[in-house]
């Protein structure tokens, strides 16, 4: 079961956010699955593959060439645990912040609750803070202007 989970994991990050084949979320997310993200910048965009497909494109659309490493996969149960760095320009709009055409490093991870062959729940927690330093944005103001 653990190898069996940590394969969908790895689907999520390698397959849904690297070259964008949002078409993947239907196989292998529910279709009650729940992205918590508690970044200022993601607004809630409900549930279901179809959410996960909305907060790709807002950050495919920020940061086109945006290109995810899984640094670690770890599967106990029905829990995985994917630590990732991300690497990218900012050439498109991230909510209401504008492009500033630098490029960012971040590191997050997500851990993933699987069932039955299916994500039901992701929680991600990933560097915001250090990708507004690198971005020149201020965080008081990406949070005001997400709001």
């Amino acid at each position: 079961m653990s190898e069996e989970n940590k394969m969908i994991a790895r689907r999520f990050r390698e397959e849904i956010w690297n070259p964008e084949n949002l078409g993947i979320a239907d196989e292998i997310c529910a279709s009650d699955f729940v992205w918590r993200n508690l970044d200022p910048l993601t607004p809630d965009f409900g549930s279901g593959p179809t959410a996960l497909k909305q907060v790709v494109t807002m950050y495919r659309t920020a940061f086109p060439d945006v290109r995810f490493t899984i640094e670690d996969l770890v599967a106990e149960g029905d829990r995985v645990v994917i630590r990732w760095t991300a690497r990218g320009t900012n050439s498109g709009t991230l909510g209401n912040l504008s492009p500033t055409g630098k490029t960012s490093t971040v590191t997050g991870i997500d851990i993933l609750r699987v069932s039955g062959g299916k994500i039901q729940e992701s929680w991600t927690n990933w560097d915001t803070l250090g990708m507004f330093q690198q971005l020149g944005v201020s965080p008081e103001l990406a949070k005001a202007k997400s709001a």
